[in-house]
């Protein structure tokens, strides 16, 4: 749908912008926001869950589909839907506050660099390595890392500017891409910039974009101009950050039950008040319309105030995370895999549909006959992943602590 930073400047969801990365210099000591790293830690370990569904939860459930989702199945995917936008959005905070110890140009020119890191690691390294465990290109996604480096290019461009102009481009794409849901065109362009679907679609190779540029690029620019409230006094910024938080989620469920604008699905009254509900919060992700982005910021603000200032102890293990979150993204959909080859292994004696994935149905892996396990085992090895990356990650974090090489930047 689909990072690691080591001090107040270089907070990046998805990337790291080190000093020591433009230019070669060395680095200086600086202070970390922790409840930055808090938040993107969080949800680092809620969309362990999603992906750990994909690969061992039963085929063909549609989580979102009312007529046959349990409402344990669609929370556990309405849950994880915070993770991308978070993404998104503190990718922007974190170029905003780089700027401390980077001239605009340097940044813009980092931010491109950094942007086509990423799009080479969705299509190459993630794909082959992690997602599907083969090299045939038959069937390729382009996700989360794919569109986050296109926001970075993008932010490259308006960091140049001031930050108005990157304030109100993040708004209006926000707030006024669902006038174009009436758009039906099929032609690769639009695809990539609104509408989920094929870019190449032939008999050997199809290439699926999930996630649309328009308009997870304007929720990047609005983190950017989100950065500015870290130079503010703390009282300040907290009651900022609550107000703007409860204000969106407030607009969310105004918007919603008037049900006319910002959303391409109307929520309607279903069998029961559970499932009328769960309609009300059933919002679309693909592209992330208007209420979902009201849906989902709005409470994540909420959580960045709420950790500002005070680690509640339990947190701890997401500070870790949330350190390194690039590591953990790519090694953990890896873990993932792992243990589904393992798991079909022990099952079937053998393993090769786990790394197979022939075409658009059998993404990312095929399911072997019988495969699929219930939601209290997708948690279970949910839990587990989580538990394994807990020390890869403070092993990683404590590395970059160490060091300042260049190439740890890109992870």
């Amino acid at each position: 749908m689909p990072l690691a930073p080591s001090s107040t400047e270089r907070i990046v969801s998805a990337t790291d912008i080190t000093a020591g990365a433009v230019g070669g210099a060395a680095p200086a000591p600086r202070a970390r926001i922790e409840s930055v790293d808090v938040v993107r830690g969080v949800i680092m370990i809620i969309m362990a869950l999603d992906h750990t569904r994909d690969f061992f939860g039963i085929p063909g459930q549609n989580p979102t589909d009312l007529t046959t989702a349990s409402a344990a199945l669609f929370f556990t995917r309405w849950v994880t839907n915070i993770c991308a936008p978070v993404f998104f959005l503190l990718t922007g905070t974190g170029a905003y506050l780089s700027l401390r110890r980077k001239s605009p140009r340097e940044l813009s020119q980092f931010l491109f660099t950094r942007g086509v890191w990423l799009i080479f690691l969705e299509i190459v390294v993630l794909r082959c390595f992690s997602y599907q465990f083969n090299f045939d290109y038959r069937v390729t996604f382009l996700i989360v890392l794919w569109t986050l480096g296109w926001a970075m290019i993008t932010l490259s461009v308006l960091v140049r500017f001031p930050t108005i102009v990157a304030t109100v481009f993040g708004v209006v794409l926000i707030a006024g891409h669902n006038l174009l849901d009436s758009v039906r065109w099929t032609n690769p362009i639009w695809v990539l910039l609104h509408s989920p679907g094929f870019v190449l679609n032939t008999p050997t190779h199809v290439v699926f974009a999930v996630y649309p540029l328009i308009p997870w690029v304007g929720v990047t620019a609005v983190g950017f101009a989100l950065g500015q409230v870290y130079a503010w006094d703390a009282d300040r910024r907290r009651a900022f950050l609550l107000r703007l938080g409860i204000a969106l989620t407030a607009a969310f469920v105004v918007l919603r039950f008037i049900n006319v604008y910002g959303d391409p699905n109307r929520w309607s009254t279903q069998k029961t008040a559970l499932y009328t509900v769960l309609s009300f919060l059933n919002v679309i992700k693909y592209p992330p319309s208007l209420l979902f982005l009201l849906m989902t910021l709005g409470p994540a603000l909420v959580l960045l105030r709420a950790v500002d200032g005070r680690m509640p102890r339990a947190l701890r293990p997401a500070l870790v995370i949330g350190k390194v979150p690039m590591f953990y993204y790519v090694l953990h959909f890896t873990l993932i895999h792992l243990f589904a080859v393992a798991t079909c292994y022990a099952r079937y004696g053998t393993a090769h549909w786990m790394f197979e994935s022939p075409d658009l149905a059998h993404y990312p892996v095929t399911p072997p006959p019988g495969w699929g396990y219930s939601l209290p085992v997708v948690y279970l090895v949910w839990a587990l992943v989580v538990l394994a990356m807990y020390p890869l990650c403070r092993w990683f974090a404590a590395l970059k602590q160490r060091r300042s090489d260049p190439w740890l930047s890109y992870l």
